[in-house]
């Protein structure tokens, strides 16, 4: 019996250089944006209708201003994270509102 002659480097393999890219982190992006947004908006708007009533006294009703006296601090601080969120956000992985 002859010794079948195997060289064991005969097959080419090409190098195989990987794709990190993954399409469905564009379309996260895309969401966390308008969720962002969104929640900034609503904040936003708050803020206007709290500084609105705390400030004019017959633009609203006693029960609005004594929620925007309790509630205005906490609706700055609100704004506050959202604002630091968004701002990492852009960081990162720049800030897309999607429109």
């Amino acid at each position: 019996m002859t010794p079948t002659s195997l060289v064991p480097f005969d097959v080419d393999v090409p190098d195989v250089n990987p794709d990190f890219s993954a399409p469905f982190f564009q379309g996260f992006q895309v969401i966390a944006s308008y969720i962002l947004a969104g929640a900034m908006m609503v904040v936003l708007i708050m803020l206007i209708i709290a500084g609105a009533a705390l400030a004019f006294r017959g633009i609203a009703s006693d029960r609005v201003r004594t929620w925007a006296g309790e509630n205005i601090l906490w609706i700055f601080i609100a704004a506050a994270v959202l604002g630091a969120a968004s701002g990492l956000f852009q960081w990162f992985v720049n800030f897309d509102f999607g429109f």
